[in-house]
């Protein structure tokens, strides 16, 4: 079975959650993720997918869970996407760094954040080190669930153990449901 039997996510969705999709959907896909992590990349278009198949009935949390011993720019980018998000544009900030994990220097965000109509200073720096308590909680609440690498995705609170895929998500999901 793709979903632990028992409950595993310790700490449960907030409004201080990064959400994508409707708050009032039924199912909840928390993700613990980290920006530079190739796999967390590769799921990006399958979770995109899910959300569309089922709009409405699931929902997207997304948590910093960065490895800065295995991913050098994780951290920074974790910080960038939390300040981004301080100015409204969490998502649209979240979706580039994926798209080019190959290039997260400050300079590199900052050009993001221009190209978002954001200040480049707003996210980079002390600035973007103002959202470290956000981030280091993200990660905390991940540790106490369990997390030890990146993408580790929770449905309804039971952590998935399946492929990151449309088909074996989406039974994940439809048996969350029932």
């Amino acid at each position: 079975m793709p979903l632990e039997p028992e409950p595993t996510l310790a700490v449960g969705v907030s409004s201080g959650d990064h959400v994508r999709g409707s708050v009032a959907a039924p199912v909840t896909i928390v993700e613990y993720g980290d920006y530079e992590c190739p796999y967390c990349a590769a799921a990006e278009p399958v979770l995109a997918a899910v959300l569309k198949a089922r709009a409405g009935r699931v929902r997207l949390v997304f948590r910093n869970f960065p490895l800065p011993d295995v991913h050098p720019y994780a951290l920074t980018a974790a910080l960038a996407a939390e300040a981004a998000a301080a100015l409204g544009a969490f998502w649209e900030m979240h979706d580039i760094l994926f798209k080019r994990q190959d290039r997260l220097r400050d300079i590199d965000l900052a050009g993001y954040a221009e190209s978002l109509g954001l200040p480049g200073t707003a996210v980079v720096g002390d600035a973007a080190q103002r959202h470290g308590e956000k981030v280091e909680a993200d990660f905390r609440s991940g540790v106490d669930s369990g997390v030890r690498g990146t993408p580790t995705l929770f449905v309804n609170g039971h952590r998935y153990a399946g492929l990151v895929d449309l088909r074996s998500l989406t039974a994940a999901i439809v048996a969350a449901a029932a």
